[in-house]
């Protein structure tokens, strides 16, 4: 352990020490955000930090060495990471999501993962934009995947890919997990928020992936994941589209609090121009709108967190969700999305135009939580959509990541 981990404790840590840490490096994170967004990724200062301090093995398997925690723990160490910068909370969170996800391969490929290397961070794109030849042992594939948040920083990638059968033909999907090194990085993430989320596009050409790093998302989709350990690691049961969708809103819960936060401490020093009132706290009609967007903040975490314990009281109990709870996941997922983006707004208007000004982090905040709610996993209508179908009975004819 290098002298910067070393300042904390060799045991295990509780998801409340995680939040604490999370917290202790607010000023870092906060003090890189500007850099992380000019230079479209997070300072690897903060990346390092956020490693030393444990944030990333919230889904690493206990057996070599990660934390091995659960869907709520990801939703609270992402958001408390997004109180202080949301670009470090999002590749934080997507890093997670994705050593979860290399938790079900078999464990030869973890080994290979995390045996040498228990910090070893993970981008992904589940995507298959790619093609694959069948070759013995394994595949060829050449693709292109967009999107890899925090692929600057990562060491492997799950990327998406067509399994094809002795003719080349599709048969499935599958998840491939490939070594950085085998792909190239092509920097294509120029957008209006997330700036520091780093989700750059990463290109394979003609590489090869050995059975044991392929898995079938569709099988994956209904609980069948090839991992040989899950028997005895529950974490590793969570049901499969639902866990993907329901904590990409971690950080986004982490904005909404800091907006509040931040509109709250400057009411009482700000007036409200063209008006009497010399404090905007004083004003009835701001007080209204500060009591509606922490209403709205709050019913939003009350839906994350009832989505997470679905999820996770379901993998203790090793039965998978039906589909019925999964789809109710999926439209919780767009309902905290809906909720956090109104609550935001309407505090941009309470706050005023300052809040706009390049100097102040609540257009940040703003900008990065609108982009981060454009995620294709947590778009509203598709989970509503989703539910509603589900509750009256109807075919999906919408997706499959159900």
């Amino acid at each position: 352990m290098n002298k910067a981990a070393s300042v904390y404790s060799l045991a295990p840590p509780t998801v409340q020490d995680l939040v604490a840490r999370a917290r202790e490096l607010a000023p870092l994170f906060r003090k890189n955000g500007p850099a992380g967004e000019a230079n479209r990724r997070v300072e690897d200062e903060s990346i390092q930090a956020a490693t030393n301090a444990g944030l990333m093995k919230i889904c690493t398997p206990k057996r070599y060495g990660g934390w091995e925690m659960n869907t709520r723990a990801m939703l609270d160490v992402s958001s408390a990471i997004a109180e202080a910068d949301g670009g470090t909370a999002w590749v934080v969170n997507l890093n997670n999501i994705c050593c979860w996800l290399t938790s079900l391969y078999p464990v030869k490929a973890q080994d290979e993962v995390f045996g040498a290397n228990p910090d070893a961070r993970v981008s992904g794109v589940l995507n298959p934009t790619a093609t694959a030849v069948k070759v013995d042992g394994g595949f060829r594939i050449t693709g292109t995947w967009h999107y890899n948040s925090g692929g600057w920083h990562a060491q492997w990638a799950v990327l998406g890919m067509p399994i094809v059968d002795a003719a080349n033909q599709p048969v499935d999907q599958g998840l491939a997990l490939i070594p950085m090194a085998d792909l190239e990085r092509v920097d294509t993430w120029f957008v209006a928020g997330m700036k520091s989320s780093g989700s750059i596009c990463l290109k394979a050409h003609d590489i090869f992936i050995p059975h044991h790093r392929i898995f079938s998302i569709p099988r994956a989709i209904e609980g069948d994941y090839p991992t040989e350990a899950r028997s005895g690691e529950p974490f590793y049961r969570s049901a499969f589209v639902p866990i993907l969708s329901i904590i990409l809103v971690g950080p986004i819960l982490g904005l909404g609090r800091a907006a509040l936060e931040f509109v709250r401490q400057k009411a009482g020093s700000r007036t409200i121009a063209y008006t009497f009132f010399e404090k905007q706290s004083a004003s009835v009609g701001f007080q209204l709108q500060i009591a509606e967007a922490a209403m709205m903040i709050d019913t939003a975490h009350f839906h994350a967190y009832r989505a997470a314990d679905d999820i996770d009281d379901a993998a203790a109990r090793g039965v998978y969700p039906d589909m019925l709870i999964r789809a109710r996941v999926r439209a919780d997922t767009g309902y905290v999305v809906e909720k956090i983006t109104q609550a935001i707004d309407k505090l941009m208007f309470a706050h005023g135009s300052a809040g706009f000004a390049e100097s102040s982090p609540l257009q940040r905040i703003w900008r990065d939580a609108a982009v981060a709610s454009r995620h294709a996993v947590v778009l509203p209508p598709v989970g509503y959509e989703l539910y509603g179908k589900m509750l009256l009975g109807v075919e999906n004819t919408v997706t499959p990541l159900i």
